[in-house]
């Protein structure tokens, strides 16, 4: 007798002698691979108040548009923390939800991170249960999840949507294979290396002006932004366009009803605070633009990590790889690597001129974080290093644009012999063919970055280094004249060499002030400067600076008492010939030809301007001998040879604008006009002086305009 202890299940027959036939009836259990057919409708609203973006939306609906599209089409948004990758992403799939039959499917990198390590196995399994695989079913392995997602896209045509991914292979492992089916993946780093799989890299930037108080309005009402126009976009600036903390700023409008956008905007006008002030609490959650950075910034290699904190005590709106080497004590070799890698984090932006920018809420956070992790000091010391980067590199164009001109500041103390990290210093308008022209062109581009640095390193107390800048940095203003810019300068110098106790620093920097001063018809500070620097440069002992100042005050004198300037320009032709200083005499004696030929003495003014321009033609000096030409010119019309003055007013015109010496090309503009008879003529002098006076800011625009208008 046979026996079987137990429970028995499943198929089993235990028999000694069968007669006749055996029936079984027996019920499978269920497949191992049980398909759902319901319709996956995963990815998030759109967030309300959805503003832009219509150029990349436009872009993707031509990538996931056409029938036959070889593949499955990738599309990739990238850009800064907040910015509205997923609000983008989101938005284009709700609007295309009947492109994509077999439903759309939605994967948070960023929830897996936090509970699931992110990989990509776990990744797989929740696009499998989207596709109708229940837990008990999903296979183990990689590879086997791998093979059944396959399998089950095959027959469906879907959208993947990939929020906050990091890595190129968790966007490739889950590429389906559906056709028609696409994917559409977010992530704050650029995953470059997806193109090779025929990935459209679709980068957002933050929101313009218009666009940003759209969103406020939208999600604060309409009525609320018409109250406070301005402030809102005010606010909407302090934001940056940053999508997120518009967000924040307009949920703290509507949780606390008695908060205007005004007193807002009060609040976040202090730096020192704004980004811990550009957050929401309830009981439940805080939203804040600093959190979001701050995951952002963990995913950061050590290296980089460093060049981002650094980078947040840079002054200026850009920066260059020299710039970011120097503040870190990197070489510029590895200062490069890690701004790629920050570029690529979407931390970073690269301007169209190949400078490097933060975004200012980002710029905030870094400097945060490096108060928080780095040691005390670090600020000072990296805008000290940014400070003397500058200077060496400013000290240098002025001498490629005019080696001879008066200077209080040694070369041995602004240039130093070695660069940052393992670089050499060298010296980058050496070999050029056009030294002058590219020292110029660099100031320019890098006018606000001098400018701001000037700004923080008097604010820290560095007063040597600041007048010795600001001493350098006036050679761009005597070409290009930003009046504005030139005043703060060198009122920032003035302050700097008072601190230091530099009488001859003082003395220059007083005396080249009064010249924007003057131009800006602020003739009274100009001359009080100028008594302070008289007294300061007899202290000094400095002949040559004695001589520069007697030609400044003589400027001031030309426009109140031209005797008093005729005898300010002998003063400083003598002192000049007395110190051997033969460009000081040059200019001494174009200044003191001007100042005769307007007091009358025109056969003297004739000879000597003519002394002047062959002396500057000798130095070398093509700028100045165009504005010697240009005052004979001027002579000759007082002497009624106007034919004579037309001839050197054009030719001088001509000289000027090819010295880039824009301001004296529009002053000899508006003379020649008034010798002109042709309409046609006049307009043109006229209009191209208007536009020069325009682009410098000189109130001189105004009277060009007023005359154009009634001609």
């Amino acid at each position: 007798m046979n026996s079987l202890p137990g429970n028995v299940d499943g198929q089993l027959a235990q028999v000694g002698v069968a007669h006749g036939p055996i029936t079984f009836n027996y019920q499978a259990p269920p497949s191992p691979e049980p398909r759902d057919r319901r319709r996956p409708n995963q990815v998030p609203r759109p967030p309300r108040g959805f503003v832009d973006r219509r150029t990349v939306l436009a872009e993707l609906d031509g990538l996931f548009g056409g029938e036959d599209v070889g593949g499955c089409p990738i599309g990739v948004f990238s850009g800064l923390p907040g910015v509205g990758k997923t609000a983008a992403a989101s938005k284009w799939a709700h609007d295309n939800h009947q492109r994509f039959p077999g439903g759309q499917i939605f994967v948070d990198f960023a929830t897996l991170r936090s509970g699931a390590g992110g990989d990509v196995s776990e990744a797989l399994a929740t696009c499998l249960r989207a596709l109708g695989v229940h837990d008990p079913y999903l296979p183990e392995g990689f590879a086997d999840r791998t093979a059944l997602y396959r399998d089950l896209s095959a027959e469906r045509r879907v959208l993947v949507v990939l929020d906050d991914v990091t890595r190129p292979a968790q966007v490739t492992a889950l590429l389906p294979q559906g056709p028609g089916s696409a994917v559409l993946a977010t992530s704050t780093w650029q995953l470059g290396e997806l193109v090779l799989d025929g990935a459209a890299l679709l980068p957002l930037d933050v929101l313009d002006t218009e666009s940003a108080v759209e969103l406020l309005s939208a999600l604060c009402g309409p009525r609320r932004i018409a109250a406070e126009p301005a402030a809102a976009a005010r606010l909407v600036e302090l934001c940056g366009g940053l999508p997120i903390a518009v967000r924040i700023c307009a949920a703290r409008l509507l949780t606390q009803k008695r908060l205007t956008i005004g007193t807002l905007v009060d609040e976040l006008s202090d730096e020192q605070s704004r980004l811990s002030r550009i957050a929401v609490f309830s009981a439940h959650e805080e939203r804040t633009v600093s959190a979001t950075l701050e995951l952002a910034y963990r995913d950061l290699p050590a290296a980089a990590a460093r060049m981002y904190r650094t980078l947040g005590h840079l002054p200026g709106p850009s920066f260059d790889t020299a710039v970011a080497a120097a503040a870190g004590l990197d070489s510029v070799a590895a200062a490069e690597e890690q701004l790629r890698v920050l570029e690529a984090a979407s931390l970073l932006s690269v301007l169209d001129d190949g400078r490097y920018a933060l975004h200012g809420l980002v710029r905030l956070h870094a400097q945060a974080t490096s108060t928080a992790q780095d040691p005390p000091g670090t600020a000072r010391k990296t805008v000290g290093r940014v400070l003397g980067h500058y200077l060496a590199l400013t000290f240098l164009a002025d001498l490629a644009v005019r080696a001879d001109r008066l200077r209080i500041t040694k070369k041995e103390e602004a240039v130093r012999t070695s660069g940052s990290g393992e670089d050499a210093f060298v010296d980058p308008f050496v070999g050029s063919a056009q030294p002058g022209r590219d020292a110029l062109c660099w100031l320019e581009a890098e006018r606000a970055n001098i400018l701001a640095v000037l700004r923080a390193a008097s604010r820290l107390d560095f007063d040597r280094p600041v007048w010795q800048l600001a001493e350098a940095f006036t050679v761009l203003f005597f070409h290009h004249r930003h009046l504005a810019d030139w005043r703060e300068s060198l009122e920032l110098g003035v302050t700097a060499a008072e601190r230091d106790r530099n009488a001859a620093a003082e003395a220059r920097l007083r005396s080249l002030l009064s010249r924007p001063l003057l131009d800006l018809k602020q003739d009274e500070q100009a001359k009080a400067h100028l008594d302070t620097a008289e007294r300061r440069a007899v202290e000094s002992g400095h002949l040559v600076l004695q001589a520069s100042v007697q030609e400044f005050l003589g400027r001031y004198w030309d426009r109140h008492d031209p005797d008093r300037a005729v005898d300010a320009y002998r003063t400083s032709l003598a002192l000049n010939v007395e110190a051997g200083e033969e460009r000081g005499e040059a200019l001494a004696r174009y200044f003191l030809g001007c100042a005769q030929s307007v007091t009358g003495d025109h056969a003297a003014a004739l000879s000597v301007l003519a002394e002047a321009r062959t002396a500057f033609l000798a130095l070398g000096d093509k700028r100045m001998a165009a504005r010697s030409l240009a005052d004979v010119g001027r002579t000759r019309a007082r002497l009624g040879d106007s034919a004579g003055a037309v001839a050197d007013l054009s030719q001088a015109a001509d000289d000027l604008h090819g010295c880039k010496a824009f301001h004296y090309e529009a002053q000899a503009l508006e003379d020649l006009a008034d010798l002109l008879g042709e309409p046609d003529e006049v307009r043109a002098c006229l209009r191209r002086a208007l536009a020069v006076y325009e682009e410098g800011g000189s109130p001189r625009a105004a009277e060009v305009l007023a005359r154009l208008t009634a001609d």
